[in-house]
């Protein structure tokens, strides 16, 4: 036979890879005497098996559903406060006092009448249901008091109209409620018995639809009848309570009485006793506490006294009948809770927070040695002799030019704004004479007698309207032509526009946040990482057991150093609300919220524009800077609050841990308080940078290719030689360079990279850092009850030459 021949395609398996595919044995005879290393890996997951996957999402559902049972048990019951509801008429039809009639039913509880708060109010307790009631009422005109008893109410009980549900007033108190954050509601319908019975049925159906835009999904209650009364209070307490989170996280308090002991030097401050139900948190003698509308207090000691409403009716030793009223007025409640008085907690001033707000600045921080007297009087000669006369005035300038240089006030200092108010002064000063005017030769004309005019013009402040109407000028410019300035020709541009500067991107070119800082910023404080010590504090607040009084307890809290005008404030049935303070909460820095436009009002507002503020529990006034909501590292600067885009206003305020609701109102001239945006806190970041952008415009006069030369950018050959080195773009997306001044009248030689169009508009950024100014106010005025105004506010067609 012949031996077998291979073939030119000869089969060659691979070579057998040992290294990588070792036995056991071989390797440990490899390693032997080696340690493994320790992996510092993440727990292992143990894989469940389907059953058991089964069987712990069981458990999970189960420990929910408790943890939901025994919140709702403890609300209102024996251990916990009192349900506190707040009745919210949504219609001017709507009788209160018939609805509270129809809660107080006296056959299955006790009914303590008193007057807490801006109307009369009541406990309600009811050993049947185990339940006990604290009902509060506000009109929703009433701005401050429906705003603030919502952010301690449990649940928000709606009157609805069964014609119309809620008129405009009750509108706009819907708007406010749901952009503050809107707690546990019920809605109920009064008077739909009255209507006939075939029309009840239609009037429910058109209600729904109504009610569908705001509360979908929700059903309707009557409260007509005691049986439909009892339903309302079965429903109020097996509710599921919906959370606030800028509430759960301290511990809160409503005044149900409240006493005040003068200090023996000064009768115009003292001690504020007040007393009531802690909710929220464990609340700690050594916190701070704020007092809505009034500011920051310090604690002294907390007392508990017996609870003045138990649920037990056989406490009650002085109570003849069991459905007989009691009238326990607040002062002789706190004198007869005087005798059972424990003191629970004391102050300890080691431990115990500070008022401080604002660091106080050290001009010598900086320094390294003390000066000497002669170099004292040497820095006072000089500062003698150069403040005789202080220009600013083009390089290579001698004294006796200086000496011809008019030096006006307010535009030699550089600030941009400035310039841009005397001219704003002079136009508002001009349209005022053009006006008066008008009215001179108004009075000469004979006018037709119509009483209605009359009364309508009336109405109509001529001041206000000019000035509105300048405002709607100046922000229709804005839309059509963003940040654009003309170049001043009195002034040179590179004084005009001194602090300002080029950037070859806005988006990636580099500014240090540390830069150019003004005084102000030596007053407040900043956190080295705000989100890891927000984390930690709420943390704490979870994990670690606080000493103090708990939910539920009723405590007297002695509050130090507060003024008189607090507890006459509480005397006019005003509510008095207590929030304490987590640490550094009553610091000065600069907060940073996002808020968009409230649909309701259009007028327009200006950046730098007196707003009231009602951020989580505070309020306040201040003049903030609006600013573009980007995820970059510098935030374009926004003349108005525009309706189409989320802004995020900056201010100096006291710091605040979000999430928090915020608010924003205008005070109008006839005192009431107009909602114009809605929001949330973003940060408490000064290293925000809001840049401010001027935007220069020229013409190009003459064209050559890629070559052109701009005229009435600039106005003087000194002025194109400073911002040479800035680049120049165009509307229609050319960019290009400053090449050489041409002749003394700010001509100039630019070029492009492209071929420019006669049409087109050569344009400069120039950039400049903003900061908030201090305009922080605590005190805000109580607002005039909110009625829509008779007058419509509609848009203006401004023509802009």
């Amino acid at each position: 036979m012949a031996a077998h021949r291979s073939g030119p395609l000869k089969q060659q398996n691979k070579a057998h890879k040992g290294g990588r595919h070792r036995g056991r044995g071989s390797a440990q005879r490899d390693g032997k005497g080696r340690l493994a290393l320790k992996s510092l890996s993440k727990k292992v997951r143990k894989e469940l098996s389907r059953v058991d996957q089964r069987h712990r999402a069981s458990q999970l559902r189960k420990q929910k559903k408790e943890a939901v049972l025994a919140e709702k048990r403890q609300l209102g019951s024996k251990d916990g406060p009192p349900h506190q509801v707040l009745v919210v008429p949504l219609h001017n039809r709507i009788s209160l006092p018939e609805a509270f009639q129809r809660l107080r039913d006296r056959d299955t509880g006790t009914v303590h009448l008193n007057d807490w708060g801006s109307t009369h109010s009541f406990m309600r307790l009811c050993p049947r249901l185990k339940h006990r009631w604290f009902f509060t009422s506000a009109r929703p005109g009433d701005l401050h008091t429906v705003l603030d008893l919502a952010k301690v109410a449990d649940t928000i009980l709606f009157l609805l109209d069964p014609l119309e549900g809620w008129d405009s007033t009750g509108d706009y108190c819907l708007s406010c409620l749901f952009a503050q954050g809107l707690p546990t509601y019920t809605l109920a319908i009064q008077g739909i018995s009255g209507l006939p019975p075939k029309k009840q049925i239609d009037a429910r159906k058109k209600l729904s639809k109504v009610v569908e835009k705001r509360f979908p999904d929700d059903r309707l209650l009557q409260l007509d009848t005691q049986q439909e009364a009892a339903m309302l209070l079965r429903q109020l307490a097996n509710q599921k309570q919906r959370h606030l989170a800028f509430r759960d996280r301290r511990a809160y308090l409503f005044a149900l009485a409240a006493d005040f002991v003068p200090n023996e030097e000064n009768n115009l401050v003292g001690t504020l006793k007040i007393s009531g139900y802690v909710r929220g948190q464990t609340l700690n003698v050594n916190s701070l506490l704020h007092i809505i509308g009034h500011g920051d207090f310090q604690m002294k000691q907390i007392d508990a006294p017996m609870d003045p409403f138990p649920l037990n009716p056989r406490v009650i030793k002085f109570q003849k009948e069991p459905g007989m009223a009691m009238e326990i007025c607040d002062l002789d409640a706190v004198a007869d809770m005087e005798e059972d008085l424990k003191v629970l907690m004391k102050a300890d001033p080691d431990r115990q927070e500070s008022l401080l707000t604002e660091v106080i600045p050290d001009p010598m921080e900086g320094e390294q040695t003390w000066p000497t007297e002669e170099e004292l009087n040497e820095a006072n000669d000089f500062l003698k002799k150069s403040s005789k006369v202080v220009k600013k005035v083009p390089k290579g300038t001698s004294s006796y030019q200086a000496e011809w240089i008019l030096d006006e006030d307010g535009e030699s200092g550089g600030e941009g704004d400035e310039y841009d108010t005397e001219q704003e002064d002079f136009m508002e000063e001009e349209s005022q004479d053009e006006s008066s005017e008008e009215e001179e030769e108004c009075e000469t004309m004979t006018i037709g007698e119509s009483m209605r005019d009359d009364l309508y013009d009336e109405k109509v402040d001529e001041e206000a309207e000019e000035k509105m109407l300048e405002k709607y000028k100046q922000e229709r410019l804005e839309e059509m032509f963003p940040d654009e300035v003309d170049t001043p020709r009195d002034v040179a541009a590179r004084i005009r526009f001194q602090k300002y500067r080029g950037l070859k991107s806005f988006r990636t070119s580099p500014w240090d946040p540390k830069e150019n800082l003004p005084q102000d910023y030596a007053r407040i404080f900043q956190f080295q990482n705000f989100t890891n010590t927000r984390k930690r504090i709420f943390k704490e607040i979870e994990e670690k057991e606080v000493e103090g009084a708990e939910v539920g307890w009723y405590v007297t809290l002695h509050i130090s150093a507060v003024p008189v005008s607090v507890v006459d404030h509480f005397r006019r049935r005003a509510p008095l609300i207590v929030f304490s303070l987590l640490p550094h909460e009553q610091k000065m820095s600069v907060l940073n919220m996002v808020v968009t436009r409230h649909p309701g009002n259009m007028e327009p507002v200006k950046a730098k524009e007196e707003l009231i503020f009602h951020c989580g529990f505070r309020r306040f006034r201040a003049s903030p800077l609006l600013s573009q909501h980007t995820a970059a590292d510098k935030h374009k600067f926004q003349r108005f609050l525009t309706a189409d885009m989320a802004l995020v206003v900056t201010v100096y305020a006291p710091i605040t841990f979000p999430p928090a609701s915020v608010l924003l109102f205008k005070q109008n001239s006839n005192g009431m308080h107009s909602l114009i945006a809605t929001g949330h806190l973003l940060s408490v970041n000064p290293d925000r940078m809001v840049i401010k952008r001027v935007v220069l415009s020229g013409h190009p006069f003459k064209i050559f290719t890629k070559m052109a030369v701009v005229r009435y950018m600039f106005f003087n050959r000194e002025d194109v030689m400073w911002f040479k080195p800035v680049e120049l773009r165009t509307k229609w997306g050319r960019r290009g360079y400053i090449k050489e001044p041409l002749g003394t009248h700010g001509h100039m030689k630019c070029s492009f990279d492209g071929k420019l169009k006669s049409q087109d508009t050569v344009l400069m950024n120039l950039y400049k850092r903003v900061f908030p100014k201090w305009t922080y106010d605590p005190y805000v005025p109580e607002p005039v009850p909110w009625v829509k105004s008779e007058i419509p506010s509609i848009v203006p067609e401004v023509e802009t030459e």
